[in-house]
């Protein structure tokens, strides 16, 4: 089973600004369970700014890749490194990393965003202020005092992506954020990443949705057994991909794992 954590680390008291994550490289990233390869990867790297699209059919790997790059899941084999050197939790808090399921502490939205920058270290006051504005750029300042667990699952959703923005990470990485999200949810997550692109952090986006990569990508990757099989610019992706899977993947056809 593979386990994974959407608490924020505890025990920081650094400048988290001054730690640099980019470029994010994975490097020959093996995962096999039960005989059966789930991710094998020879090398990947996040750097720049942009939205990439991570696409490709369920079971695909996207998600087992994003978390073995944020160090989440530990591959059997191979290494990530974040700005040359291995991942960190000193780092932690530069890599935004939003599960489909927003995990989300019993405790107001503002204090769920407030709580994250106190245990990286922010002062009270300024973690105050961090999260006001960050909840404001999420549309949710009306919603600032609510239990963030009777909120919509849009709404969750953008808390915990508000809750990673205070961070002022480097990398955002979103793994199906709007998955079963109403039209307007989807919307405004699309514009919240779209605004973090141009403030100049790298968004990763893992989507089902090629309407959604569309909107949003500046390149995509296609996944498809476990490999990546196509990285390049969105536009020759839809326009002219170059692997059967993909082509069959576009066009709707069901994918064998």
């Amino acid at each position: 089973m593979l386990k994974v954590t959407d608490q924020p680390f505890t025990g920081l008291s650094l400048d988290l600004e001054e730690q640099e994550i980019r470029p994010v490289v994975g490097r020959n990233l093996r995962f096999v369970r039960r005989a059966r390869t789930l991710l094998d990867v020879e090398e990947f790297t996040v750097r720049g700014s942009g939205v990439t699209a991570m696409m490709g059919p369920n079971g695909a790997g996207k998600s087992l890749l994003l978390r073995c790059l944020a160090n989440l899941v530990r591959p059997d084999s191979g290494t990530v490194t974040w700005a040359g050197s291995p991942p960190g939790r000193a780092r932690a808090a530069r890599l935004g990393f939003v599960f489909q399921k927003p995990v989300l502490l019993r405790r107001s939205a503002a204090a769920n965003v407030r709580h994250a920058l106190r245990v990286t270290g922010v002062p009270r006051g300024e973690a105050v202020t961090r999260a006001d504005r960050a909840l404001a750029d999420a549309g949710l300042s009306r919603l600032a005092g609510m239990p963030a667990r009777v909120l919509s699952g849009g709404e969750q959703q953008r808390v915990a992506i508000a809750r990673a923005m205070a961070l002022r990470p480097e990398c955002l990485f979103l793994d199906e954020p709007t998955a079963n999200l109403d039209p307007a949810s989807v919307a405004a997550i699309e514009s919240t990443a779209l605004a973090a692109s141009r403030d100049g952090v790298k968004v990763v986006f893992v989507t089902h949705d090629a309407a959604q990569a569309r909107r949003v990508a500046t390149d995509v990757v296609f996944m498809h057994a476990g490999r990546i099989v196509e990285q390049t610019e969105a536009k020759s992706f839809f326009e002219t991909p170059q692997s059967s899977a993909a082509r069959a993947f576009l066009a709707g056809e069901l994918l064998a794992a």
